[in-house]
């Protein structure tokens, strides 16, 4: 199957965070790939990628930004399509990232998850192609209901612990 989803990161030390998203697409059977682009060492490498993911048939982009934090919005400044990116923990656990990724120029809009959210960028990048893809969002109503019923299933076994409150 032709990818949709691609997900780049900086370098293979990303891929333990990156994982949980490659995991949620695969389980929902989305389309992706997974490649290792650096802002700083394959900057060339980078725009060509982020010039040519659309006709590839990429729709959206998740980008990590660890130590190379600047990947997504260098990306997001080289291509039309929606990026998403994913601060990586690391020094100051990760705020040094996030905020790389949300402080964007006007013009380069890179949506941003919380640190080490890969899962939820695999989410968020599936809800937006699901906007024009009516399996994809069947997709989503399904997992969406699946959480609703473990919520179900979770208040319906703590109705039965019982709670002594002894008020003095």
């Amino acid at each position: 199957m032709t990818p949709i989803i691609s997900i780049i990161m900086g370098s293979t030390s990303d891929m333990p965070v990156m994982e949980k998203a490659c995991k949620w697409l695969n389980d929902n059977a989305i389309p992706f790939e997974v490649n290792a682009l650096s802002a700083h060492r394959t900057p060339e490498a980078v725009e060509t990628f982020a010039r040519n993911a659309k006709q590839k048939g990429i729709k959206v982009i998740i980008a990590a930004a660890g130590m190379s934090a600047a990947l997504p919005g260098v990306i997001a400044a080289s291509t039309p399509l929606p990026v998403i990116g994913v601060p990586i923990k690391g020094m100051l656990d990760g705020l040094d990232a996030m905020l790389s990724i949300i402080q964007m120029p006007p013009g380069i809009p890179v949506a941003t998850v919380g640190v080490n959210a890969a899962q939820n960028a695999a989410i968020l990048a599936t809800q937006m192609i699901a906007l024009t893809d009516e399996a994809i969002a069947a997709k989503i109503d399904a997992w969406k209901a699946v959480l609703g019923h473990k919520i179900e299933q979770a208040n319906e076994k703590l109705k039965a612990v019982k709670y002594e409150y002894k008020c003095n």
